[in-house]
């Protein structure tokens, strides 16, 4: 069973007693996946978890469904992000028209549940720049465990090292904890597909 089932499913099997923690050790370290989902959501996110491309195209095909969003209405600026994760779409290219944004991401922070993004998702416009709501899909290859430790990868890469590299996390106006990467980004309402890949 893979982890995020565990993590969702609801376990209706007895209890069993585990021994109390001590007061003066630091309490253990959830794994990466579960502190992620927990300060995304803490932060206002909306989360979908995936296991098939099918999966994400029919969570994808409901978010417009729920929100009375059209093709036209959905605005993406890499034509290779569709292909990758087999939506049949056509967007729109025009920024002031839309009501939402579509893109993947650079990697997802567990450590505060952000997200990183760069010119390769929105080229070298500003966050206001875009509509107030985000659809995010990405899989689980992207999750670090830090910001500076999302940064590093970032660097380590073998293509061109893109710029405007961005964090998001306001998700709801009562968030206020923000650093040098989110500081004065406006609030996005933010979906974000995850699809369960390469994480044992």
């Amino acid at each position: 069973m893979s982890f995020f089932n565990r993590f969702f499913k609801k376990d209706n099997s007895k209890k069993v007693n585990k021994p109390k923690q001590s007061k003066f050790l630091p309490p253990k370290k959830a794994v990466i996946e579960e502190r992620f989902i927990s300060k995304f959501v803490n932060n206002g996110g909306k989360f979908l978890y995936c296991e098939t491309y099918s999966e994400i195209k029919y969570n994808f095909d409901q978010i417009l469904k729920e929100n009375g969003w059209l093709e036209h209405d959905v605005l993406l600026l890499n034509k290779n992000f569709i292909k990758d994760y087999e939506l049949q779409i056509k967007p729109s290219s025009n920024l002031n028209n839309s009501k939402c944004f579509i893109t993947d991401c650079e990697n997802l922070i567990a450590s505060d549940g952000s997200i990183l993004i760069s010119s390769n998702q929105i080229l070298e416009k500003k966050i206001g720049e875009f509509p107030n709501n985000f659809i995010v899909i990405t899989d689980t290859t992207k999750l670090k465990n830090t910001l500076s430790e999302g940064l590093s990868e970032i660097k380590s890469r073998k293509e061109k090292i893109p710029s405007n590299i961005t964090s998001i996390k306001n998700f709801n106006s009562a968030q206020t904890n923000v650093n040098f990467l989110s500081h004065g980004r406006t609030m996005k309402n933010l979906y974000l597909l995850m699809l369960e890949k390469g994480i044992n």
